[in-house]
């Protein structure tokens, strides 16, 4: 059983179908790579997932379960973490509590046990720890978005939803931003990963899908996708960097 299957999915904006009948799974343990032009669905996937918005037709399963029709709140509680585009932090809130809050749905965690969490955050995102106090407003949009994915992991995920992580960062923090996914999963969570910076995303990921306008038009391991001059040339960038 994989942890996370889509059949068929076909999700709309009124009368507009931005998804057309994807099909993907994720297995345990996995990073797993959604590349495509703007437009082509990626976010749409990811917001289905997360039951920001239900399919039209198909079906979604985490771990055996149907979620089609699951609230957002619901998700989570059954292990999946939806870290969005832009990071959105919550900017009157210091950087400890905008972690606190990521651990919200988690209803039975004593205050304790979050406040531990929080630590073990700072843990894995060092370079937040000195500014545990200060309005989230005031840090560097690379540490917005290390804030952004420590809330996404205090609801102790089993999968991590991540949207356009590395989305008008410097090169510099864009290559922390990817290793630090490397080391969520090697803590144990599995990432479903959305990114226009494809080299960057098939370095880290396990298997891609290639998304256009609704449709997925590849999917393989990196090595399979890179070296298809179609799909590299079209989708990925034209040419193989040096």
């Amino acid at each position: 059983m994989s942890l996370l299957e889509l059949e068929k999915v076909v999700i709309a904006y009124g009368k507009v179908e931005a998804l057309k009948g994807v099909t993907l799974r994720v297995e345990q343990g996995e990073i797993v790579v959604l590349l495509g032009a703007n437009g082509a669905g990626k976010s749409t996937t990811l917001r289905g997932i997360s039951g920001l918005i239900h399919p039209l037709a198909g079906s979604m399963r985490f771990l055996g379960q149907p979620i089609d029709r699951l609230s957002p709140q619901a998700i989570v509680k059954l292990g999946v973490a939806h870290v969005p585009e832009r990071r959105r932090v919550f900017p009157g809130l210091t950087v400890r509590e905008n972690i606190l809050l990521g651990g919200s749905s988690r209803v039975k965690a004593s205050r304790r046990q979050l406040e531990t969490d929080v630590d073990h955050m700072f843990a894995v995102f060092p370079e937040l720890k000195s500014f545990a106090n200060v309005l989230s407003w005031k840090l560097s949009g690379g540490q917005q978005q290390m804030l952004a994915i420590a809330r996404g992991l205090m609801s102790h995920p089993k999968l991590l939803l991540l949207d356009e992580p590395s989305l008008g960062l410097a090169p510099l923090i864009v290559q922390q931003v990817f290793q630090t996914i490397t080391k969520i999963r090697g803590l144990g969570t599995t990432v479903l990963l959305v990114e226009q910076n494809a080299h960057m995303a098939l370095s880290i990921g396990d298997r891609g899908y290639v998304l256009e306008t609704g449709r997925f038009v590849a999917e393989g391991n990196p090595e399979t996708l890179w070296n298809n001059d179609e799909i590299r040339a079209a989708y990925l960038g034209s040419r193989k960097p040096a």
